[in-house]
């Protein structure tokens, strides 16, 4: 980071996100000039500045763009061409986001030197815990991190997420052992591709250092409670392996094998029996805080999407664990911090470092008015957007940012909501993403994706003369893995000749594997590869179920005039309505397919 250190610890570090948001503005003046400098010369850049790289000039000439705009340029560099299509600086690999475009990943350009960014980042939430959390020094943190199956561009670019990226670079692999970084899971067994692997090494070291653990966690809520779900299916093997001092043959990854043999180094029946009693109990309730009696607290996103799965966390830890929601990032960069951890979930707020990226905004208003959201098709006239010390208290955002690695006014597609300043930098709270209807992990399936891949689905009807005159949908989370669900109502017509075939099984499970097929490649990729999304299921509803639905929610406070059967259901009033008339219930036979 321009020759500033990495390792800010304890006072040091938060006396520079004291320093930094005190001076915001400066900061983020100074931040876009060298930006400028660095990348004005680039393809993109030059035909908007023209050889003027002031801050004035960017601002009146280089228009807000989406994916779609510089996907051009990315897929032109990912074949080949020179990264100073759009920056100066080599690209050194593409960040795969969970985002989509065609039914593909996003790829992110990213330089060298976004990881010593990231890297500054993680570096601060340690030092902002032990404010609240004093002692975390004194043990190991239980943090189950993964990488994902990587992927390479035509030119040979590495394309992986983010956080692979961090995993398999020299930050993480020679990272200072403090209090952040002491983790139970070996390296090893954090980087072996294989997730389930990795999942039983992880969770076997943090079982047998289960007296040292002070806190729990991983990157997303979805992720924890998977990990829970794979205990149960697997403490009994963990046991054994405790109680013999040897790893489970089934376990062939030799650089988790090597690892786990260093921690696993002799039989300790007396720690096998401890899990033992605990895993064998009739209820999971408070299985955490029994497990690791030590922990002071959870770490995982819990916002946005991620919040359906607080009361399933709240029950595993009967309530005694606080959960901690530390930053907010993306593939595209790094944001924020939550100053204070220890907040209740629904009161998460995180503020905006300005040394991180450029950030501007898109007003979308006050008092709710933000639901009117600027769609992503719609241009938005550059005189229109905030910078970041100009946004106001109580008003709704979405997030635009520039990057030195070749992003320009860049639309993230979150939608913020400022509560408060820390000094100059305002405090944000998530509040969803633009037009995203389903989400249970990494996925994020959007209003139009979900009715093109039941547009597809609904034809499979027809030559039953059957008709599909309403849908809705829901992510339920009330069993492990969570799934899609789908509500239809299905109207038969007789023929001029004959009664209608009825619709059998096999009928309804077709349909739910074509929905799948047609929904993203990370939706496909966590369902074949990672399982951490279950079968898409339809459910079928009785005759005038959706009119019932607008019935209710009119009741509500809803206008006939401008209703609109709501594609996603989250009300739990309305889902015991439809749940009510569900008839008959199908799964998806099989996995989608999925090519890495």
């Amino acid at each position: 980071m321009d020759g500033k250190k990495l390792e800010y610890k304890g006072e040091e570090a938060l006396k520079e996100i004291e320093n930094i948001t005190k001076k915001a503005d400066e900061v983020q003046q100074n931040l876009l000039k060298r930006i400028l400098e660095q990348n004005g010369e680039t393809e993109y850049l030059s035909q908007y500045l023209k050889g003027l790289k002031n801050i004035a000039e960017f601002k009146r000439t280089v228009p807000v763009t989406t994916y779609k705009d510089v996907y051009p340029y990315i897929q032109r560099i990912a074949n080949g061409e020179d990264s100073s299509l759009i920056t100066g600086r080599p690209i050194t690999e593409m960040l795969c986001s969970s985002g989509t475009s065609a039914g593909e990943p996003k790829l992110m350009p990213s330089i060298a030197e976004d990881l010593d960014r990231r890297t500054f980042f993680y570096n601060l939430i340690t030092p902002i815990v032990n404010q609240y959390v004093p002692g975390l020094d004194e043990g190991k943190a239980m943090f189950l991190n993964f990488v994902k199956a990587e992927m390479s561009t035509p030119c040979g670019l590495p394309a992986r997420t983010v956080l692979t990226s961090y995993y398999k670079s020299k930050h993480f692999k020679c990272r200072t052992r403090d209090s952040f970084h002491d983790f139970t899971s070996p390296d090893q067994a954090i980087l072996c591709k294989d997730s389930n692997q990795s999942m039983y090494c992880q969770l076997l070291a943090g079982l047998i250092y289960r007296h040292q653990v002070l806190r729990l966690g991983a990157v997303f809520a979805s992720a924890l409670l998977r990990a829970i779900s794979f205990l149960e299916r697997n403490w009994v093997h963990l046991c054994n392996d405790i109680r013999r001092g040897e790893l489970d043959p089934l376990v062939t990854d030799p650089e988790c094998r090597l690892c786990m043999s260093r921690i696993l180094s002799s039989p300790n029946p007396a720690l096998a029996d401890e899990i033992e009693e605990i895993c064998n109990s009739s209820s999971w309730k408070g299985i955490l805080c029994h497990l690791w009696p030590r922990a002071k607290y959870i770490e995982a996103v819990v916002t946005g999407s991620m919040a359906q799965y607080i009361p399933s966390l709240q029950y595993y830890s009967e309530g005694k664990l606080p959960l901690v929601c530390c930053m907010y990032a993306s593939s595209e960069c790094y944001f924020g911090v939550n100053l204070n951890p220890l907040c209740d979930p629904a009161d998460v707020a995180f503020t905006i470092l300005p040394n991180m990226c450029y950030f501007e905004f898109i007003p979308l208003g006050e008092n709710g008015s933000w639901l009117m959201c600027v769609e992503e098709e719609e241009e938005v006239a550059n005189d229109k957007l905030v910078d970041l010390v100009h946004v106001r208290l109580g008003c709704y955002y979405e997030l635009v940012v520039t990057t030195f690695a070749g992003l320009y006014r860049y639309r993230i597609g979150d939608v913020l909501q400022v509560i408060g300043f820390h000094n100059q930098a305002p405090n944000f709270r998530f509040i969803c993403r633009r037009n995203v209807v389903l989400s249970i992990d990494n996925d994020k399936t959007n209003e139009e994706d979900l009715h093109k891949s039941i547009t597809t689905a609904k034809k499979l009807l027809e030559p039953y003369n059957a008709l599909l005159v309403e849908y809705t949908s829901h992510a339920d989370t009330s069993s492990l893995p969570g799934h899609y669900v789908l509500y239809w109502e299905i109207v038969q017509h007789e023929s001029d000749t004959k009664a209608p075939t009825p619709l059998d099984t096999k009928v309804l499970q077709e349909c739910c594997i074509a929905v799948e097929e047609e929904l993203d490649y990370v939706y496909r990729r966590c369902r074949a590869f990672d399982k951490c999304i279950g079968p898409l299921e339809i459910r079928v509803v009785e005759a005038g179920t959706f009119e019932a639905l607008m019935d209710l929610l009119i009741s509500q406070g809803g206008s006939i005039n401008q209703y609109k059967t709501p594609r996603c259901i989250k009300s739990n009033t309305a889902l015991k309505l439809l749940n009510t008339c569900v008839k008959a219930s199908f799964f998806s036979p099989r996995d989608p397919t999925w090519i890495p």
